[in-house]
């Protein structure tokens, strides 16, 4: 049976497996229900935008099914990648919210991987993302200097070693000459918090939406509890580049770029 994979990205991206079926046509989705599989943990950014779609996505196809959420948290959305790519059945009933780019893990030939990228393909998505780094305020590190300066690096957290919340700090390494500690293998955008509430992290890269319309990180800018979000990546089209701002230099403007993926069109 022919495998069709297709994916709507957001920061993360819609995966779904397909066969021949007639999936176009009111019966074929009628009392039926779609799984829409979540490569995070719940309580994070892109549990929210998975739990968002799903009350509307079924209007919007043929029969209009059921949309059930499904967390499946690891290594980074791969284990919800793999899952999606091997074991899910190819009839139209499974949707998956992964990261878009786990594709790095296949090109270093992580032994993860049992996926063939290149077989998904990108169809949509509802918002261009913007990368913001935020650090608590008790920490030393009030500006990037501090952090260039010190004897012992903030630990930042990370999903996995692809992505933009790892690849912001390692941007700013690069460009600035400043280290992070990052501290990889939580499973979403909750568990990270809750790492930074704890004291086990000092810092994570995150979208500039959830900072400003979740909680807890809105609560915690709004009394102080985090540095303000100063150091933030926007990824613009065309030319496609990333670009890292900053104002925490002590007046000295500057710059960091490097390539990214252009924004991918809306459904």
């Amino acid at each position: 049976m022919k495998r069709i994979i297709c994916c709507v990205a957001f920061l993360f991206g819609f995966a779904q497996i397909s066969s021949a079926a007639d999936v176009t046509s009111p019966e074929f989705y009628k009392g039926k229900a779609i799984r829409l599989v979540v490569g995070n943990s719940s309580g994070g950014a892109q549990d929210d935008w998975a739990r968002f779609v799903a009350q509307y996505l079924g209007k919007h196809i043929p029969g209009s099914p059921d949309i059930v959420v499904q967390n499946m948290p690891g290594a980074g959305t791969i284990i919800a990648a793999n899952y999606i790519y091997n074991i899910a059945k190819p009839d139209g009933l499974t949707l998956g919210l992964i990261n878009p780019a786990i594709y790095i893990d296949q090109l270093l030939g992580e032994k993860e991987v049992k996926f063939d990228w290149p077989k998904f393909s990108w169809i949509g998505s509802p918002e261009r993302i913007d990368q913001v780094l935020f650090i608590r305020a008790d920490t030393p590190y009030k500006n990037l200097e501090d952090i260039r300066k010190a004897a012992e690096p903030p630990r930042c957290a990370a999903l996995a070693r692809s992505g933009l919340g790892y690849l912001l700090p390692r941007i700013l390494e690069e460009g600035l000459g400043i280290k992070f500690h990052m501290v990889v293998g939580y499973g979403g955008g909750g568990e990270m918090n809750l790492a930074i509430e704890k004291g086990e992290v000092h810092c994570r890269a995150g979208t500039v939406s959830a900072y400003v319309a979740r909680e807890p990180t809105r609560t915690w800018a709004k009394n102080g509890r985090l540095m303000r979000p100063d150091v933030s990546l926007k990824c613009c089209s065309p030319p496609a580049i990333s670009v890292v701002h900053s104002s925490l230099l002590q007046g000295r403007p500057r710059t960091a770029s490097k390539s990214c993926a252009q924004p991918l069109p809306r459904p």
